[in-house]
């Protein structure tokens, strides 16, 4: 198994039927096919994947239908961060239970005049209390949502402390100085970023590759980021498409993309956005892919 995500993970959106539960056949399938299309992992239950929304049970059950449905273990990174320290090391220590080593792990979250040292307490209190050297953590920082940031300093000394453990961090907070600033306080950590248009200069800086959203709908797009430096544009148009509310409006091309009404169903207080705009940035994010003739 990998020591570290690396390359093209997805956070990948939870489908859910009429009554709110989790589509599994909707999610598997999902899963597959993003994995055809040369993603190299997915990443359920994160922010795109509205994680602080499902309990421990339902997030077990969906990655137990994936590993069923044959998605390999080391191909999945959980979603694991909660509020209270107890129940992030329950989730994490049920994900490697699946035979899962990698988790995406908030800082606990709601009081936001938490310092650096508050937060590293925090994570190292996670860490020794799973116990298990199996564990490969990715930190996730995303402050404009969770309200509570990853210091670089934090990842640093965490990483000092841990060693491989802490693999790494995702950046979701959109300024590529912090980006750089993680960089620089844990070179051997594995740096990946939420923000698409990003992906170029982050691997020429050293980054690891990319966790996001937008591989649910054009993985092609997110892909030629890792190769073709005047990818950078189509996927910055295709980013911008999303506009409102974020989870539901993707989530409405995600249906869109697949077919697959689940997709387009938010959990409260989330609301869905009419199934038109899925089907309008689908028909435009296809319009990226084919130049127009001169």
């Amino acid at each position: 198994m990998t020591e570290s995500i690396r390359g093209l993970w997805v956070a990948i959106a939870t489908p859910l039927d009429a009554d709110g539960g989790v589509n599994h056949a909707a999610l598997a399938r999902h899963a597959l096919n993003l994995l055809a299309q040369g993603c190299d992992g997915l990443v359920p239950f994160g922010t795109t994947g509205e994680g602080p929304m499902f309990s421990g049970a339902e997030r077990f059950a969906a990655v137990e239908a994936m590993l069923k449905a044959g998605v390999s273990a080391d191909r999945i990174a959980l979603g694991t961060g909660c509020p209270a320290i107890t129940d992030s090391m329950e989730l994490t220590r049920g994900a490697l239970a699946l035979g899962l080593r990698h988790v995406l792990l908030l800082p606990p979250y709601f009081y936001r005049d938490v310092d650096a040292q508050g937060i590293e307490d925090a994570f190292a209190a996670i860490i020794d209390g799973v116990g298990d050297e199996r564990l490969r953590a990715t930190l996730y920082h995303i402050p404009q949502v969770s309200g509570v940031p990853v210091p670089a300093s934090v990842l640093g000394s965490l990483r000092t402390r841990y060693g491989r453990i802490v693999a790494g961090v995702k950046d979701s907070s959109g300024d590529f100085a912090q980006f750089q600033a993680f960089r620089a306080a844990a070179p051997e950590a594995a740096v990946t970023t939420g923000t698409e248009p990003h992906i170029g200069r982050a691997l020429a800086e050293g980054g690891a590759g990319t966790i996001c959203g937008m591989a649910n709908v054009v993985p092609d797009l997110v892909r030629a980021m890792f190769s073709d430096p005047d990818a950078a544009g189509p996927m910055r148009q295709a980013c911008e498409l999303i506009a409102g509310p974020f989870i539901p409006t993707l989530k409405s091309a995600i249906a869109a993309r697949t077919n697959e009404p689940a997709f387009a169903r938010v959990r409260p207080p989330l609301r869905a956005v009419d199934p038109s705009v899925g089907r309008g940035i689908v028909a435009a994010m296809d319009r990226l892919r084919r130049p127009t003739a001169a």
